[in-house]
């Protein structure tokens, strides 16, 4: 089991390294990854122009397996993450606020689900 555990861990971080070189062709630029707070983890932090974006990559079987795995409970440690992040950094207060989610899965494109879910 604990072998699955660690291959599980391994895809999902080459499918953030994937999902923010792809956000950087895209214009964005990575302002954070994988930050760790005490209430939860962002996956990336990416900013472009007066959007910064706290982004969730859902690694899977199939994007569709992936799109259920962001129940209520896991969203709202998202949203305190991110208040947490920016209370650590001030000078993004005036940004507008997203909550993306990126759904990965073996030979596919990953999928950007632009506000994913709303601030709150």
């Amino acid at each position: 089991m604990r072998r699955e555990r660690e291959r599980a861990y391994r895809r999902g971080v080459f499918a953030e390294t994937l999902v923010a070189w792809l956000l950087r062709l895209k214009g964005y630029t990575i302002v954070a990854r994988r930050y760790k707070t005490p209430v939860g983890e962002i996956d990336l932090v990416a900013l472009k122009g007066k959007r910064l974006a706290f982004i969730e990559v859902k690694r899977r079987k199939t994007q569709e397996d992936a799109a259920w795995t962001l129940p209520a409970r896991q969203r709202r440690r998202i949203v305190r993450a991110a208040q947490y992040w920016l209370a650590g950094h001030p000078n993004y207060s005036g940004h507008d606020i997203a909550f993306d989610v990126v759904l990965a899965a073996p030979w596919t494109l990953p999928r950007y689900i632009a506000n994913a879910f709303p601030v709150s």
